[in-house]
C-alpha cells in the first residue's frame, strides 16, 4: 500500500520477475547461477558483482579478505634490530635469574676454586640455553616438516618468507649470543678466558646471521639442532666433573658423539648447498628477491662451514691428545717411584710408672731419682 511499494513491483516486472517466475539475483547485485565469484586474495579489494546498487540493509563486502587457515609469513628487515635489542635485555634478565637462584646455590655447596667456579657458571648457563634451544628447535623442525622431507631444505629457494616460529627462533638466537658479549664484563671473566669465549660467540653469530640473511633458514635449523645437542652433552659432562672429579663417563660419550656430529654437519651442508641448490633453475644473483644461489656464494658458504668444522675438530683432537699425554705421564710417574721398604717394628721399652707433663713418675707418685755420674 503506497507509491513506494508499487514502484518496487514495477521494477521487478521490468526485470523479468513475476508470479511463478524466480527472482533474478542480478538486480540485487548477486551473480547468476552460471557465474562464479572471483578468487579472494589477501589485500585485494573484492569487486562488486554488478553495477546495480544494493538493497537497503544489505551487507557490503570488506575491502580485504584472509582465508581461514592461511599461514602468515614474515620477512627480515631493519625492524629486526629493534626486536633483537629488546630480547637482549630479556636474555640479560634471565641470565641473572639463573645465576642467582640456581647456580650460586649449587656452587656454594660444592666449594669450588675461582677457576672452577668460573667454568661452572659458564657451563651452567649454557646447559640451560642449549637444552631449551634443542627442545624448541626440534619442535620447529618437526612441525614444519623439515625432517620428514629433506628435499625441502633446498627446494623452492629462496625461502624469503618465514613462518612466525622460525623467524622468532632466529631472532632469539641472535639476541642470546649478542647478550653474551656484555656478560663477559658483568661476570668478571678472567682475561685468559676472554679470547676463547669470544671465538665461539663470534662463530655462532656468523653462522646464525648468515643462515638468516642468505635465506638458508631451513638448513640452519638442522645444523643448529645437531650442534646444540653436542654442546649440551659437553657442558653436562663438565658439571658432573666439577661435582665429582672421578666421573668422566659423559666426557667419553661426548667424545664419541662429537666426531659423528661433525661428519653429519659436513655431509648435510654439501648435500643441500653443493648438490641441491646447484640443480635449481634460478641461478641469478638478485638480492632484492633474496636469491643468492650463485656459484661464488655457494662456494663461500661451503668454505665457511667446512673451515669451522675443521677448526673445531682440530681443537678437539689437540685437547684429547693433551689429556691422554697427561694421563700416561701420571701413570708412568707412579710406576717409576719405588715403594718405600717397611722397617720391622722395634719393641719399645716401657718404663715403669706413668708420664705426667713429660716426666716419668713412679707408681707411688714420686719422680724417679736421677743417677749421679761418678767423677773419674
Amino acid at each position: 500500500t503506497g507509491p513506494g511499494l508499487g514502484k518496487f513491483a514495477r521494477r521487478l516486472v521490468s526485470a523479468g520477475c513475476g508470479p511463478g517466475r524466480p527472482l533474478r539475483a542480478r538486480c540485487h547485485g548477486f551473480p547468476q547461477e552460471d557465474e562464479k565469484l572471483p578468487a579472494l586474495q589477501p589485500g585485494v579489494r573484492h569487486p562488486q558483482p554488478c553495477g546495480h546498487r544494493l538493497l537497503p540493509g544489505a551487507l557490503r563486502p570488506h575491502r580485504a579478505y584472509v582465508r581461514d587457515g592461511e599461514t602468515v609469513h614474515y620477512h627480515y628487515g631493519p625492524k629486526d634490530l629493534v626486536t633483537i635489542l629488546f630480547y637482549i635485555f630479556i636474555a640479560i634478565i634471565l641470565h641473572a635469574v639463573v645465576q642467582e637462584y640456581i647456580l650460586d646455590k649449587i656452587s656454594k655447596r660444592l666449594h669450588l676454586s675461582k677457576v672452577k667456579h668460573s667454568k661452572f657458571n659458564e657451563s651452567g648457563q649454557l646447559v640451560v640455553f642449549h637444552l631449551s634451544s634443542v627442545i624448541w628447535c626440534f619442535y620447529v623442525v618437526v612441525t614444519e616438516g623439515y625432517l620428514t622431507n629433506p628435499r625441502s631444505l633446498w627446494e623452492d629457494y629462496p625461502h624469503v618468507y618465514l613462518p612466525f616460529q622460525v623467524k622468532f627462533f632466529y631472532l632469539c638466537q641472535l639476541a642470546y649470543w649478542l647478550h653474551a658479549l656484555p656478560e663477559l664484563y658483568f661476570q668478571k671473566v678472567r682475561k685468559e678466558e676472554i679470547p676463547r669465549q669470544l671465538q665461539y660467540i663470534c662463530l655462532y653469530l656468523v653462522h646464525i646471521a648468515g643462515a638468516y640473511l642468505l635465506n638458508l633458514s631451513r638448513l640452519g635449523l638442522i645444523l643448529l639442532l645437531l650442534q646444540y645437542s653436542t654442546e649440551f652433552l659437553f657442558h653436562m659432562a663438565r658439571l658432573f666433573y666439577f661435582a665429582d672429579e672421578n666421573n668422566e663417563k659423559l666426557f667419553n660419550a661426548w667424545a664419541a658423539v662429537f666426531g659423528v656430529t661433525r661428519l653429519f654437519i659436513l655431509t648435510l651442508a654439501v648435500l643441500a648447498i653443493g648438490f641441491g641448490l646447484a640443480r635449481m633453475e634460478n641461478q641469478a644473483f638478485d638480492p632484492e628477491k633474496g636469491n643468492f644461489n650463485t656459484l661464488p656464494c655457494r662456494l663461500c658458504v661451503l668454505l665457511l662451514v667446512c673451515a669451522a668444522q675443521a677448526w673445531l675438530m682440530w681443537r678437539f683432537i689437540h685437547s684429547q691428545l693433551r689429556h691422554w699425554r697427561e694421563y700416561w705421564n701420571e701413570q708412568s710417574a707412579k710406576r717409576r717411584v719405588p715403594a718405600a721398604p717397611r722397617l720391622p717394628a722395634r719393641p719399645v721399652k716401657r718404663e715403669c710408672g706413668y708420664h705426667e707433663n713429660g716426666v716419668v713418675k713412679a707408681e707411688n707418685g714420686t719422680s724417679p731419682r736421677t743417677k749421679k755420674l761418678k767423677s773419674p
